[in-house]
């Protein structure tokens, strides 16, 4: 990877979205966390003003791609919430209302009535 710090190391901005959707997609926690990891140094080393100015650049050439990420988490949350419910379903410990079970939230319209 290149990037800003390339001599510190620092990967493109876009780069570690990229990486970040993949290792989703592929469910590899592992790359997951050390790409957090590599975004939380990377926020907290911009030091100069070079280096701020480039992540600056950055930031603005990946808008795109974050924020088709940030979509993916998003469904892969719901996914896992879906994922929990059906688990603590079949262990007996989750139940539903017929309301529920059919779609609904039972507080539609604010009553929960029929």
């Amino acid at each position: 990877m290149q990037g800003w710090g390339e001599s510190a190391g620092q990967p493109e901005l876009k780069e570690l979205v990229d990486e970040a959707s993949q290792a989703l997609a592929r469910l590899d926690a592992r790359r997951l966390e050390e790409l957090a990891l590599c975004c939380q140094s990377l926020t907290r080393t911009a030091g100069n003003a070079d280096q701020r100015q480039s992540l600056a650049r950055q930031a603005r050439e990946a808008a795109a791609d974050m924020a088709i990420f940030a979509r993916v988490l998003e469904a892969t949350r719901a996914n896992l919430q879906v994922m929990n419910r059906l688990k603590e379903m079949r262990a007996g410990r989750l139940e539903y209302s017929e309301r529920q079970a059919l779609g609904g939230t039972g507080t539609e319209g604010g009553h929960g009535h029929d």
